[in-house]
């Protein structure tokens, strides 16, 4: 799975649809989940959504991805 891609994607998804934002908002995990598709373990959900978090507010993720590179 590349990381990196994933949240990108999971970050354009909650640009273009304010519904999905207002979840993400609400409950990131859930809806970062949803996104995927998958229910990932707290640990690495936990640091996708940072990530995402991290992209929404402008910030670098790369430092977020190479912490998540070393869980797979």
């Amino acid at each position: 799975m590349d990381i990196k891609a994933k949240v990108t994607e999971i970050v354009d998804k909650i640009k273009n649809d304010g519904d999905l934002k207002q979840k993400f908002e609400e409950n990131p995990t859930q809806a970062v989940e949803g996104i995927i598709g998958v229910d990932l373990p707290d640990d690495v959900v936990n640091n996708v959504v940072t990530g995402v978090k991290a992209k929404l507010a402008g910030g670098a993720i790369s430092d977020g991805v190479e912490k998540l590179k070393n869980l797979f």
